[in-house]
């Protein structure tokens, strides 16, 4: 019986087609670790999936305790909804399908989504997402709002039930009883915590707060997560608001921390920060009445003195007797200023009357000088007045298609319309016939 023989194309052909047949291979969840990571400039992942620890139950490997591996490709379009980047060393779960490549007869899982494995993965989106919001420029101090000194209207963004709100509330009344604390009570843990804190936050700073308290006690990653959101960031980033964070115990970090204009390492503390000592202003107050009482009681005794020495003064100069001389001088300089004014009248008036004459001398000469030359001037214009000359025998024409005088044969044509002004009237007239050259000759 004859032997059938194919080709390597046909035979990757026959393979690809078993796994695109395989129901499990179509869609298959598997666990390992990344390496060989890599981007690609178009946007696709490539990596390596190993097994995390070696398996040394498989009796079959010819070295004890090797690691299988597969290789991966995630297109750019899943790539893009990943919300963090992958990168050797870290436990994933990937969820696709294991093809065969028909050109080379390798087989790689086409990745659809990753997820991160374990506790570890809250870690990585941590620190994926701090580092994100620092290249945005969100932990700047340059966007850091100062807390005022003295914050009499608190909002504060917490649950109402547990030990924070209790401890802020005590250490505020402690501290300042005068102090009014808008609490907004809020959801502090779960699916719905982080927009629970977004709205309170933008609540408050609505409510012309001098400062806002966001936090809660402690708690595990898991616990304190809704503080790690990039919604919650934002919102306290946008703020008008000075906002001290207080999430946790003071070993505990979280992003509202970072963006947070000032960060408390306790709700407890965060209380201490926002809410200065009343009895301590108090005390400075009665500090500062009682020098500026002091310092009052000395100008004033400044004051007094110099009131005495400008009346001894007063007395001693007579301002009587200044203010008669100072009349005596003032009709002095009444008396000259008026006989000044009439001697300048005087010699204004003859000045006038001079300058009156040469105006008039002058004015005479350039009237008859300008009478002479505009004699002149007619005469010339009678010279070559075109009326005159209409007078002597001439006549004026027009054309009527332009209205404007002939001057040459060249503007008309035959069976034009002429008009000929005449001393005692005008002519209409049509071209019969043109004619170049000296007509006259």
């Amino acid at each position: 019986m004859k032997q059938s023989i194919y080709s390597v194309k046909q035979l990757n052909a026959y393979i690809k087609n078993m796994f695109l047949q395989d129901f499990l291979l179509n869609h298959i969840w598997i666990k390992g670790e990344v390496s060989n990571c890599k981007y690609h400039s178009s946007g696709h992942l490539y990596f390596t999936l190993k097994d995390s620890e070696p398996d040394y139950t498989n009796h079959n490997h010819h070295q004890s305790g090797s690691c299988s591996a597969i290789s991966c490709i995630m297109f750019a379009s899943y790539c893009a909804k990943l919300p963090f980047r992958v990168s050797n060393g870290q436990s994933i779960i990937v969820e696709g399908s294991v093809k065969a490549y028909e050109i080379d007869g390798r087989y790689q899982v086409y990745v659809n989504q990753i997820t991160l494995d374990g506790l570890g993965a809250l870690y990585v989106r941590y620190e994926q997402c701090k580092q994100e919001l620092e290249e945005m420029g969100l932990f700047d101090p340059m966007y850091k709002k100062s807390i005022p000194v003295y914050c009499f209207r608190i909002g504060v963004v917490t649950a109402v039930t547990g030990a924070a709100i209790q401890d802020i509330l005590q250490i505020s009344q402690r501290r300042n009883p005068h102090a009014s604390l808008i609490i907004y009570p809020t959801i502090v843990q779960g699916k719905y915590a982080p927009q629970s804190i977004v709205q309170g936050i933008q609540t408050l700073d609505q409510m012309n707060c001098d400062c806002i308290i966001v936090g809660r006690g402690g708690g595990s990653i898991e616990d304190l997560w809704a503080f790690n959101e990039k919604d919650v960031a934002f919102a306290i980033f946008h703020a008008k608001t000075p906002i001290i964070s207080a999430v946790g115990h003071q070993t505990d970090y979280t992003i509202a921390d970072f963006v947070a204009d000032l960060r408390a390492p306790t709700p407890s503390a965060a209380a201490e920060l926002a809410n200065f000592v009343w009895d301590s202003l108090m005390q400075s107050f009665e500090q500062y009445q009682g020098l500026l009482q002091q310092r009052m009681t000395g100008a004033l005794a400044d004051k007094q003195l110099r009131l005495k020495h400008y009346i001894t003064a007063l007395q001693a100069y007579k301002p009587q007797n200044i203010l008669k001389q100072m009349r005596q001088q003032m009709m002095y300089y009444q008396t000259a200023l008026q006989e000044k004014i009439k001697q300048e009248l005087k010699k204004n008036v003859s000045k006038r009357n001079t300058v009156q004459i040469q105006l008039q001398n002058q004015f005479q000469r350039i009237l008859t000088k300008y009478k002479h030359e505009w004699t002149l001037r007619a005469n010339a214009l009678e010279q070559v007045s075109p009326i005159k000359r209409i007078a002597a025998g001439y006549s004026f024409v027009l054309l009527d298609q332009t209205k404007e005088p002939l001057h040459t044969v060249m503007q008309v044509q035959k069976d034009d319309a002429l008009t000929l002004y005449l001393p005692d009237g005008k002519i209409k007239a049509i071209v019969s016939q043109t004619q170049q050259g000296d007509v006259l000759s």
